[in-house]
Order: structure tokens, then C-alpha cells, then sequence
């Protein structure tokens, strides 16, 4: 019987959402990026940003505080717990996946 593949996160497994969280995932834990930073980091549009850190933040993988410094307004981005956990685990199940392909042999 073939084991089973491990099962990605549908939430992470998406391009730029993985793109997001592998770059907050590089922060020390605590710490977060403004908005503008991370959207120059990734290449994405502001729209396109956006949308999909509203995806991690529904499954509470990222934690976004709006605040102000004077009068300009600031938006941070940081991992939560929970976020670099399923990071964890999803990089742990491609590392399986990838350990499984390259340890079997076609019939």
C-alpha cells in the first residue's frame, strides 16, 4: 500500500500567500513589517496584497495593526503563533512530499 501524501494547506499553498507568510516567517517572532515594505518585498500591487493577507488574517495566520505615526497613517503585517505554526507544518509536509518523490521508485 502507498502512504498517503501529506496534506498541504490550502490557505498557505496558494503562490503569493506563501510568499507572504515564508517573508514574515523570516522575522524574528514578535516582530512585523509595514505594508508598504512587504508589498515592495513581494513585487505585489496593493490590491493583490491586500486580498490575500485578508485570507491569512481570516484564518488568523497574520495579525494587521493600523495605528499612526503623527499624522501619517501605518499599517503592520506580523505572523501570529498560529501562522508560523501552520508554516511549520506546511514546510514539514512539502519536505515529506518532496522525501517521498525522491525516494520511490516508478512501477
Amino acid at each position: 500500500m502507498t502512504p498517503q501524501p501529506p496534506d498541504l494547506d490550502p490557505v498557505i499553498h496558494a503562490q503569493a500567500r506563501l510568499r507572504v507568510v515564508a517573508a514574515l516567517s523570516a522575522l524574528p517572532v514578535g516582530d512585523h513589517m509595514t505594508f508598504p515594505y512587504l508589498r515592495t518585498v513581494l513585487d505585489m500591487t496593493a490590491g493583490n496584497l491586500s486580498v490575500h493577507l485578508g485570507k491569512l488574517e481570516d484564518a488568523r495566520y497574520v495579525e494587521i495593526t493600523k495605528t499612526h505615526q503623527g499624522r501619517r497613517p501605518v499599517t503592520y503585517v506580523a505572523l501570529t503563533t498560529r501562522g508560523r505554526a501552520a508554516f511549520d507544518d506546511y514546510t514539514a509536509a512539502i519536505r515529506a512530499l518532496l522525501d517521498g518523490a525522491t525516494g520511490s521508485e516508478q512501477p
